[in-house]
């Protein structure tokens, strides 16, 4: 009866090992079959938007009208007395399309956005990680989160309405809504991304860490500035370039806010307009085929090529402190 009873709990036993394995086999083919679903779309996606955006470069209409050095090389228009070299006019009796004012557009914003939105995501993920007792964390960190639930609509009529007159009345702006308004608003879309990630990357930091160093003299500032920030940069750098990829691919608080005039000049203070933004304000009235049509497609591939090497430089440059962290410990 012994030997039964042993043999019948070792069978179960097999029995339970086996439908555990088979879950864990199942879970696991379930999770690589999301990660290639999620790879397949993005190169559908990518495919769809190249397939009508090459035309653009071989179709004689669209050559006639657009041509390479149009949409990135400096042009004469104007008149004798105030010439233009870089003009965003695609509906005109002359369509004119370069890229140069959209993409200097988008770097101002870009520009104002991030210098915004690093100092007070960084500062507040180590406040909050590092300094601020339970009860304050699990205020302040709800609350910045709270922006990341925020549709970029509703941002994008808070800046229009309300942010721009301020700025105006605190600078005396000539206009407006410029570069300045947008980037600050956009700013407010990007402090959650960096925030989450950056206080995520603080947390991760060894206790042990922390411990020695204070153990040795320091006070909790010293420790902060020269033994988390530097373990924890990888996972700050990346958050900043999470955040510098959201600000270049925003669309509604760039179409809301920056005034939508395609003006070059590197002055911040000025409307400005986006690559997104012409993208969403001109697509759905665009004629299907039509040059116009392929240049927006085009638009629309170096968006997707700008986020990828932005992702992948900053990948590239975390696997390298990563390691270089990894060796001095």
């Amino acid at each position: 009866m012994g030997n039964l009873a042993i043999a019948v709990k070792t069978t179960t036993l097999a029995r339970q090992r086996s439908a555990k394995h088979i879950k864990e086999w199942i879970i696991e083919r379930f999770i690589y079959l999301n990660a290639w679903l999620a790879i397949a779309f993005i190169v559908l996606i990518f495919a769809f938007i190249s397939k009508e955006a090459i035309p653009l470069f071989y179709e004689p209409a669209a050559q006639a009208e657009v041509g390479w050095s149009r949409l990135f090389l400096k042009q004469n228009y104007g008149t004798a007395e105030a010439p233009l070299h870089y003009v965003w006019q695609p509906v005109s009796v002359e369509p004119k399309y370069s890229l140069m004012p959209l993409f200097l557009g988008t770097l101002k914003i870009t520009i104002i956005a991030m210098l915004f939105a690093v100092p007070f995501a960084v500062g507040a993920a180590v406040f909050t990680a590092e300094f601020a007792p339970t009860w304050l964390r699990e205020i302040i960190k709800p609350v910045v989160e709270l922006l990341a639930g925020f549709p970029s609509v509703v941002l994008g009529f808070f800046a229009l309405i309300v942010l721009a007159s301020w700025l105006q009345d605190a600078f005396g702006f000539d206009y407006r809504l410029n570069a300045v308004n947008a980037g600050v608003a956009l700013g407010l879309a990007v402090i959650p991304i960096i925030y989450t990630v950056c206080e995520e990357a603080l947390g991760a930091v060894p206790r042990r860490l922390r411990e020695a160093s204070m153990a040795l003299g320091a006070t909790r500032a010293e420790t902060t500035l020269r033994i988390v920030l530097p373990a924890a940069l990888p996972g700050i750098f990346a958050g900043i370039v999470l955040g510098f990829g959201r600000a270049i691919g925003e669309t509604m608080i760039a179409l809301m806010a920056s005034g939508n005039a395609a003006i070059t000049s590197w002055s911040f203070t000025e409307s400005v307009r986006t690559l997104s933004a012409s993208i969403a304000a001109e697509l759905a009235e665009v004629v299907f085929g039509s040059p116009h049509y392929r240049v927006l497609f085009f638009i629309g591939v170096l968006l997707f090529l700008f986020t990828l090497a932005i992702n992948s430089l900053g990948a590239w440059v975390i696997d390298r402190w990563r390691r270089k962290l990894a060796g001095s410990v």
